[in-house]
């Protein structure tokens, strides 16, 4: 069946659909990871995203039980260069087709990825549809839609809840979190109880909590900063915090420390940083659309994680005020495992 992508510039590409034959419109974004496509497509931190992938082909390993980040995937679409209709795992696999029409994601392959990932070389939004026409009408009602800026609101957890474990108490603070850093903290026995973006300063105390972590997630700091910055006035240097993705800028915006786009977003794995005290280079997985300018601020910063292709600050420790804030994710998923002993870093500050 033949479908089009177009772009509220006006350009159209057309190619083959493949998951649910539905018409969607939502941001065009870059997915850069050569492995990983489920744990990218259920990412919370995707919301609202067409998601195009620069692998040659994805599909090819189906889809598996466990390697959700989330289980109702919240991207608007797939757009992939190729995909594989037939997967080289058992048949306790699902192949990608059947899970996005199960999901009522739209797809498209046998697009130029290349000339997409050029056009976010140049412009930072890019509003897309997935249509059955590319005429003059399609192109009409792209630009008249507008993108939801309400994006964390709409993809937290409305309600508390627990993952159990038997040793230190976290709170969560969900603004998108993924499955694997709720895994990572219980591999580390943390007992975890999940709360919404708008949690309390009372919600947290309520539970004896021994740390705090904000999640990854979509939307902006700016847009959080009236929900979150209450909660680091009370807790930040009398609890370890720990600030992930979104969380990282969340926590940044709070220090004052300036936060400058990166165009494109950094969306995928192996995105090599640089520890200042260890020199060790770590392949990280990141989904972040800023970062941190390193000059002009007054924190005593006790270590810097270096983004190697912008030299922009892409995480931070402050042994001090028992803080760490990365723009990666520590957990990967998809990407490198390099970074996961930031999770045991933020253990040893509960201790």
């Amino acid at each position: 069946m033949k479908r089009y992508l177009i772009l509220e510039d006006g350009t159209a590409f057309s190619g083959h659909g493949f998951g649910a034959p539905i018409i969607t419109t939502g941001e065009l974004a870059i997915q850069v990871a050569n492995f990983g496509y489920q744990e990218a497509i259920s990412d919370p931190a995707n919301f609202g995203k067409i998601l195009t992938f620069t692998t040659p082909m994805i599909g090819a390993s189906g889809i598996s039980a466990i390697d959700y980040e989330s289980i109702n995937p919240s991207v608007k679409g797939i757009i992939a260069n190729d995909i594989a209709f037939h997967i080289s795992h058992s048949s306790s696999f699902q192949d990608l087709d059947d899970f996005l029409k199960e999901k009522k994601i739209p797809g498209i392959y046998g697009v130029d990825t290349r000339a997409l990932v050029q056009k976010l070389k140049k412009q930072r939004q890019i509003k897309a549809s997935i249509m059955d026409t590319d005429d003059e009408h399609a192109f009409d009602q792209i630009r008249a839609l507008v993108l939801p800026k309400n994006k964390t609101a709409q993809i937290s957890t409305t309600n508390p809840y627990a993952a159990p474990n038997i040793g230190k108490t976290v709170a969560v603070i969900d603004l998108g979190l993924k499955h694997s850093l709720l895994r990572e903290l219980s591999l580390r026995k943390i007992n975890s109880v999940v709360l919404p973006y708008n949690a309390s300063i009372y919600d947290i105390i309520n539970i004896r909590a021994d740390g705090i972590v904000v999640s990854n997630g979509p939307g902006s700091a700016s847009e959080l900063a009236k929900d979150l910055n209450p909660i680091f006035d009370k807790f930040y240097g009398n609890l370890p915090i720990l600030g992930i993705g979104l969380g990282f800028l969340s926590l940044s915006n709070f220090l004052d420390l300036d936060l400058l786009d990166l165009q494109p977003a950094y969306n995928g794995s192996n995105f090599p940083v640089i520890k200042q005290q260890s020199q060790h280079i770590w392949q990280t997985a990141m989904n972040i659309s800023q970062l941190v300018f390193p000059e002009n601020t007054a924190v005593n910063f006790s270590d810097i994680y270096y983004d190697l292709k912008s030299d922009l600050i892409a995480g931070y420790a402050i042994q001090s005020d028992k803080c760490i804030a990365t723009a990666f994710n520590p957990e990967g998923s998809p990407g490198n495992f390099d970074a996961v002993s930031i999770y045991d870093q933020f253990l040893q500050m509960m201790e």
